[in-house]
C-alpha cells in the first residue's frame, strides 16, 4: 500500500520553525512532538535560514501592479471614508 504524501500550509511550516528557533528544542523534539519526520522539519528551518527574513515565506507568486486609475478609485474612496 502507497503512503499518501501529506502537504502543509506556509503558516504551518512557519509556526513549526518558529518553535524549534525560538524554543530552544530540537528538531527531533519538536517533530515527534507535531508528528513531522526529523528530515521534514530540518529541511523546513534551514530553508527559513537561508532567506532573509522579510522574504521568508512569502508567496512566489507578484501581484499585477495596479493601474493609475485603480490607484486613483482607492484614493477617492479612502477620502469618502475618512470624511
Amino acid at each position: 500500500m502507497e503512503r499518501q504524501r501529506r502537504s502543509f500550509t506556509e503558516e504551518y511550516k512557519r509556526q513549526a520553525v518558529e518553535l524549534v528557533v525560538s524554543s530552544g528544542r530540537s528538531i527531533t523534539s519538536v517533530g515527534k512532538e507535531l508528528g513531522l519526520r526529523d528530515s521534514v522539519l530540518r529541511r523546513w528551518v534551514d530553508k527559513a535560514g537561508q532567506q532573509p527574513a522579510s522574504a521568508a515565506w512569502r508567496p512566489t507568486t507578484q501581484a499585477t501592479p495596479m493601474s493609475a486609475d485603480q490607484a486613483s478609485e482607492i484614493a477617492r474612496l479612502r477620502q469618502g471614508l475618512s470624511s
